[in-house]
């Protein structure tokens, strides 16, 4: 059965750990196995134990963000060991982009990455959507990978030559368990969350009326719980939108969008809600619009900001 080794930065836990579970599928079957240094039990040599596993791993999922580049034992001694395994032809290094960085001039910038043209992971209207490329682009890697090695004769490899002092424990890869999520956690995902729909709103109103001639813009951060967005053609307004953070009928939990430029409490034509899995917190819509198939959806707040731009700019369209 095909190992498949973890290559990640601690900043990014969270997300290999919602990647395992798009995985569990594949393990499910027994097509793979997997391995990351949370495998590793107390009094066990970190080092000769990651090293071994490493050299011993058939497919290597190198977690790529500025942490993962910034970290000098996950570029100087992780990736660049699989990257050598990589070129002898001893083992598949799959990077998959988490993050926005600058990554395609680093050693694996040569390689297919996933998701689906290096889009990172955290810029997907629904993570598991970026998941769901990754799990897939990862079997069609393993359907290559098991004809490539039926048609050629085993080799020892340097791992294999090399006696190991240190033998992992045999265990189950399933010790994920599940996340607690306190109200703390779940106010500041959703203030995050609205700062980020505030700061979408104001570029891509910058961007439209820059690429548009005839439109004008303009964006109003009331406070730090309102703002308002409208736009003009030819003077005329034709978009104009609002959004609020907590507060009014609909509950604390929510963020709320009125498709009027006049700030306000109470009145709204759609919101999303704070929601989690035993995994993550994400952005839930209430669905009273119905517009572009995202209602019950898991967004995150790049997919909650598209839902309420489609929204806003529904008029032009």
């Amino acid at each position: 059965m095909p190992t498949l080794f973890f290559s990640y930065s601690h900043e990014d836990e969270k997300l290999r750990d919602q990647l395992e579970v798009h995985l569990a599928g594949l393990k499910r079957q027994g097509v793979i196995s997997t391995w990351h240094d949370r495998r590793i039990s107390a009094g066990t040599e970190l080092g000769n134990t990651i090293d071994q596993n490493l050299n011993e791993a058939d497919v290597i999922l190198l977690l790529i963000s500025p942490d993962f580049i910034n970290s000098d034992y996950c570029y100087e001694r992780e990736m660049l060991r699989a990257m050598e395994r990589h070129d002898r032809l001893e083992a598949r290094v799959i990077p998959i982009i988490l993050r926005p960085c600058d990554w395609h001039g680093l050693p694996f910038g040569k390689l297919l990455a996933a998701p689906k043209d290096g889009k990172p992971v955290t810029k997907w209207a629904d993570q598991d959507d970026a998941f769901l490329d990754i799990a897939t682009a990862i079997k069609d890697a393993l359907k290559d990978l098991g004809k490539a090695t039926s048609s050629v004769s085993p080799r020892t490899t340097e791992s294999s030559a090399t006696p190991q002092s240190i033998t992992a424990p045999i265990r189950s890869s399933n010790l994920r368990i599940r996340k607690q999520f306190s109200d703390l956690d779940r106010d500041t995902f959703r203030h995050e969350g609205f700062d980020f729909i505030a700061k979408f709103f104001e570029a891509a109103l910058l961007e439209i009326a820059n690429r548009n001639p005839g439109l004008a813009q303009r964006f109003q951060r009331v406070d730090a719980n309102h703002f308002t967005a409208s736009l003009y053609q030819n003077g005329e307004k034709v978009c104009r939108g609002s959004a609020s953070v907590g507060g009014g009928h609909m509950g604390s939990d929510s963020i709320q969008y009125s498709m009027t430029d006049t700030p306000r409490d109470g009145g709204m034509n759609e919101a999303v809600y704070v929601k989690n899995d035993d995994q993550t917190l994400y952005f839930e819509p209430l669905g009273m619009q119905s517009y572009g198939n995202r209602d019950k959806q898991k967004l995150t707040p790049q997919g909650a900001a598209e839902f309420f731009w489609d929204l806003f700019i529904r008029p032009l369209q």
